[in-house]
């Protein structure tokens, strides 16, 4: 799974020309690879942190990329029949698509005989208003939602299966069910319901395997799928989400979530947060107040947690939030009278681990209402879609911002984090969203800022496009850096602690070659926050050459369920900044 086709000769040629004038060793590691990892693990006794400093850097290495090279926009599909308002990546490399259902009918019908009866809208509905997406064939096929999915939310389990929550109307209270599969899998509807109504809520799974639904429109408080006896008959009251709603614009929903090492909850609502125990449903830390403009719906920014750089006898790796983009408030009001208010051109950052957190504020080069931001293999953040004018809702942003822009935080001088990217030709509005795929690409589609499908006579069309961003690093004169995986010990079924191999080739031999792992759980994307996101740089025990063009490299899975919840996980090998094809693993 996972590998690369090289499809240029001429590069293959010029690997057999040097493979002629170089052969590889006669050994699988060479006499001076053996004495080095000697001395590393002489070294390793003493103090373990100093053992990889030449070769195996434990920060990322800086992707240096020249200015001409700034990625590439490539249209996979003209229409895919239904505006992708939400996205789900799976670990069959397969992504589930949806829209809303009560608008009318969609531009993809469900296969013969499929309909869904008395909907509010129409009384017989044979319209598709969902896809599921395969990401190696760049095709799709119809799926069949029961009821209304319209602004919900979403976790994967375990075992892979997307828990989807919530949504509008005879859909609020739904709990449903999407599995993996390679043939006609379809949506299923659970008998039992959500204690409350769901809708704008955020989800994310919790060590021990459930989902945590927090907030949504007039539902102050949290819930857990599936329940246990403790469950306080269903529901956990939340005020904090009551005080951070503002009158006539609430700019406190899609709360972004984030389970810290300790187990706890973080949750940003608005301006404000806090580290929730939802075990025993006490707010146990209050951070100070982002400084400027609101940044939750519908004054929407976007928000990540930065990677967490692991080592395996520390269980308390640096947290830290970057949050950006958003609105001032009263923007949403404005944008409701036509008058639309520039939108917030800065990020806050917070260490939560600090002594005594604070945010540290950055500009970038352009302004976003409803941003998307995803976090890359190589520990970069890509910033995309949105406006540069406005607040989220229907008709209220102008001026698309069609420019993503890459920040790199581990960039020492701040003025040098941001670089604008090249631009897309289509506009990403109200209810777009974009996910990362396996192959280091993002995934874009979606944007419909009215409330029907709307294609004409509109400023900013009801988009059913699909296309794909190609990052910096993807580009064809960084393809001899890039790795290609062959191999994962335990056929990727991994437990917490353990120490296991990724067996690698790379186009050349690079003898001081630095390396990277970066583990990235897959995110429910929707409304410019990417649920469940979060990367995890694992510790380096050694990289072995075992030829001229293999390598393995040996590293410690997450010590906790709390540092990665137990589900699948895209593993990738970054050689120089460069990321091949993500492996799947199960951390379990």
């Amino acid at each position: 799974m996972g590998l690369i086709k090289i499809k240029s000769f001429s590069f293959l040629f010029t690997i057999l020309i040097l493979f002629s004038l170089f052969p590889p060793p006669s050994s699988s590691l060479s006499s001076s690879h053996r004495h080095l990892q000697h001395s590393r693990q002489k070294q390793r006794h003493h103090h373990r942190r100093n053992t990889q400093l030449n070769n195996i850097p434990s920060t990322f290495l800086p992707s240096f990329f020249p200015p001409n090279v700034n990625g590439e926009w490539v249209l996979l599909h003209h229409s895919i029949g239904v505006s992708a308002m939400h996205m789900q990546l799976l670990h069959n490399n397969k992504v589930v698509i949806f829209d809303r259902t009560d608008f009318g009918v969609s531009n993809l019908s469900l296969p013969e005989g499929k309909c869904r009866y008395d909907d509010e809208v129409l009384d017989v509905d044979c319209s598709a208003h969902s896809i599921i997406y395969d990401i190696p064939s760049n095709t799709y096929r119809p799926l069949m939602v029961q009821t209304d999915v319209w602004c919900s939310s979403g976790a994967l389990n375990s075992d892979g299966t997307l828990i989807q929550t919530g949504g509008y109307h005879a859909g609020d209270r739904k709990i449903r069910l999407f599995s993996p599969c390679d043939d006609d899998c379809d949506w299923t509807e659970l008998p039992q319901n959500l204690t409350v109504q769901r809708w704008y809520a955020s989800d994310h799974i919790l060590p021990d395997g459930r989902v945590i639904i927090v907030g949504g429109r007039k539902a102050f408080s949290y819930e857990f799928f599936p329940k246990n006896e403790k469950d306080n008959g269903g529901v956990f009251d939340l005020p904090f989400l009551m005080e951070t709603t503002d009158p006539d614009e609430e700019n406190n929903l899609y709360p972004f979530l984030y389970i810290l090492p300790d187990g706890n909850l973080y949750i940003f609502s608005n301006q404000r947060s806090i580290v929730l125990d939802y075990v025993n449903n006490k707010i146990i830390k209050e951070f100070p107040m982002i400084p400027g403009e609101k940044r939750s719906y519908p004054s929407t920014g976007s928000s990540v947690m930065l990677p967490l750089r692991l080592h395996s006898v520390d269980q308390n790796p640096v947290v830290e939030v970057l949050i950006c983009g958003g609105a001032w408030g009263g923007a949403y009001v404005k944008a409701q009278e036509g008058e639309f208010w520039r939108a917030s051109n800065t990020c806050g950052r917070m260490k939560l681990t600090d002594p005594d957190p604070q945010w540290v504020m950055e500009e970038m080069p352009l302004g976003r209402i409803m941003p998307d931001m995803l976090l890359l293999p190589t520990g970069d953040v890509i910033i995309l879609n949105g406006a540069a004018n406005g607040a989220a809702g229907w008709e209220n942003a102008v001026d698309p911002v069609l420019n993503p822009i890459l920040y790199r935080p581990d960039e020492p001088d701040p003025t040098k984090r941001f670089t604008v990217l090249n631009p897309s030709t289509i506009p990403r509005m109200y209810h777009s969203s974009a996910t990362l795929l396996p192959d280091g690409r993002i995934l874009v589609g979606g944007s419909n800022p009215h409330s029907t499908y709307n294609f004409t006579g509109v400023m900013y069309p009801t988009e059913l496009s699909l296309e794909a961003f190609s990052p910096p690093y993807l580009a064809t004169e960084y393809a001899h850096n890039t790795p290609l995986i062959q191999a994962v010990d335990q056929g990727g079924i991994l437990s917490y602690g353990q120490q296991f191999s990724i067996t690698f080739s790379l186009a050349f031999r690079h003898p001081d070659a630095g390396f990277i792992v970066s583990m990235i759980a897959p995110s429910f994307t929707t409304h410019s926050f990417a649920m469940n996101q979060r990367l995890l740089v694992l510790d380096i025990v050694g990289v072995e050459w075992l030829s001229w063009f293999d390598y393995k490299v040996t590293v410690f899975a997450p010590s906790s369920r709390n540092i990665a919840p137990p589900g699948y996980y895209m593993v990738f090998v970054v050689h120089q900044g460069v990321p091949g094809h993500c492996v799947w693993v199960r951390m379990q």
